[in-house]
């Protein structure tokens, strides 16, 4: 069988793609890469703690390797330890990496590109699905996903924090991609069909970022303890 890495968000769009391509069987998946902002020990966007990545992919039972970025990232910088990576796993026999796009053209060619560079190509599972009928396979094959962070140049803020689920669905505006595939938003899945078991979190606060993003914390349950202790909780 092939090896095929996957380019790993934490998202929901990732979670489909992944289990779109474990069904399909054709690839053994050695690893799971994501991109993570040293400074803040989160993944760089989407604003998610580290350590429920972590949670994330012990359930899901795939290795994770982390590529670390500065906060100042450069897109030198990120595509420099973006080849080191992809280096190391095509001197393991690896040569094809899984990707969540869905239809931004710009985007794919930009990976094709990068991937050519390496002697490597991608795969794409979910391309060009319908947005609306992605989102609602998503929630009926039993995913769950939480908001996590909102454009507020593209939708309300009182939807960061929210569960991604059919009501949710309804009450996007007919400008936002029902995916959030144009980065309207971006989500944490936390259960599904490739989950050994559901990954435990609180709700932390939403906060306003550089007068723009929402971003609604998770807080895993040794989190939560540290934030009180440091408080002088008990």
């Amino acid at each position: 069988m092939k090896k095929a890495i996957f380019s790993w968000s934490g998202g929901k769009d990732s979670a489909m793609a992944l289990h779109t391509l474990r069904q399909e069987g054709a690839y053994e998946i050695p690893a799971l890469l994501t991109v993570i902002t040293r400074d803040y020990g989160r993944i760089s966007m989407h604003g998610i703690r580290e350590e429920l990545l972590d949670m994330q992919a012990e359930s899901i039972g795939i290795p994770l390797e982390k590529i670390y970025i500065t906060k100042s990232s450069t897109n030198d910088e990120y595509e420099r330890n973006m080849a080191g990576a992809l280096e190391r796993h095509k001197s393991l026999g690896v040569e094809t990496v899984g990707f969540g796009d869905i239809f931004l053209e710009d985007l794919k060619r930009y990976r094709e590109e990068r991937l050519a560079e390496a002697g490597m190509r991608g795969i794409f599972p979910i391309w060009k699905r319908d947005s609306r009928e992605l989102a609602n396979a998503f929630i009926d094959l039993g995913f769950k996903a939480v908001i996590t962070c909102v454009d507020s140049k593209a939708l309300d803020g009182k939807f960061a924090g929210r569960f991604y689920d059919k009501k949710l669905l309804s009450e996007l505006p007919g400008t936002v991609d029902p995916c959030g595939e144009n980065g309207e938003f971006h989500s944490f899945v936390y259960d599904g069909p490739i989950f050994k078991r559901g990954v435990n979190f609180n709700k932390g606060d939403t906060v306003l970022r550089d007068s723009r993003y929402y971003f609604t914390d998770l807080i895993t349950n040794t989190t939560l303890i540290s934030l009180v202790s440091s408080k002088g909780g008990t």
